[in-house]
């Protein structure tokens, strides 16, 4: 991730035009799938205006507790994550993960505003389905995923049981200022974010909300974790551990899973 950054605060550097977005290069979809050891997976696709997105659905091996929508980071794609989220599948949570445009079997290229828009229309399909639609969801953003996670929680704050955030960026021009903090003022001047889990996450009341972050997290600042913890309304939890950018699941398994099924108990 740090490496991409860099190369996109060069393109930053050099097309300093007001608002400017630059949307697609925050994004580093990976089109090749590893193979992923579990055995009862369901895949999905849904058509969004002339492209596909894809998805699967992994479910435990006997009635899922709960249902995860699983937002993952700017690279790879779905494969690349499913090993991280192996602690859930085996604690009986079903986990649903997406693939936006670009990534993985999904056609297209993912900007900022896609895939809010196509965020909103694949959590309205898939929590309708059967096997989904009478459990308890859970919104869990990695990384970049934050943003629409945060996104999409705010929005859907009384159909969902809790969000979970794990290595936070707290916006789309703070973590790109990490990376060249001599263009910080221009960033923060010049740069449009059409969302952001720090301005988000204000206001969310409902449901409890845990974050996760590592002090040596090397590609997203703890400090960005705290500010959206800092922003964020009670009730919220905040599980720290030591090692690498979104390993919280490997580190501290127990704890976050004690957090989850927490949320599920309170609705």
């Amino acid at each position: 991730m740090k490496t991409k950054l860099l190369v996109l605060l060069l393109i930053l550097v050099k097309f300093t035009f007001v608002s400017a977005q630059m949307d697609d290069k925050f994004y580093f979809p990976g089109k090749g799938l590893k193979p992923i050891e579990w055995s009862n997976i369901e895949n999905v696709k849904l058509p969004v205006e002339n492209d596909t997105i894809t998805a699967l659905i992994l479910k435990p091996n006997q009635k899922p507790k709960g249902t995860i929508f699983y937002f993952h980071g700017a690279g790879g794609n779905v494969s690349s994550y499913a090993p991280i989220i192996m602690p859930l599948l085996k604690d009986h949570f079903q986990v649903v993960m997406v693939d936006f445009r670009g990534y993985g079997k999904s056609s297209g290229t993912p900007t900022h505003k896609n895939i809010a828009s196509d965020g909103e229309l694949f959590f309205n399909e898939m929590s309708k389905r059967e096997g989904i639609k009478h459990t308890k969801i859970i919104i869990y953003g990695a990384s970049m995923g934050t943003q629409i996670a945060t996104h999409l929680a705010k929005n859907h704050e009384s159909e969902i049981s809790g969000l979970v955030l794990e290595g936070t960026v707290s916006s789309f021009g703070d973590i790109a200022a990490v990376y060249a903090p001599q263009y910080k003022s221009y960033l923060e001047n010049s740069f449009v974010s059409p969302y952001s889990a720090k301005e988000d996450i204000k206001g969310m009341t409902k449901i409890p909300k845990l974050f996760i972050h590592s002090e040596e997290d090397k590609d997203v600042p703890f400090s960005q974790g705290m500010t959206v913890f800092s922003a964020a309304s009670d009730p919220k939890e905040f599980i720290e551990f030591s090692g690498e950018h979104l390993y919280g699941l490997k580190y501290e398994s127990a704890k976050i899973l004690e957090s989850l099924d927490r949320m599920i108990a309170k609705k």
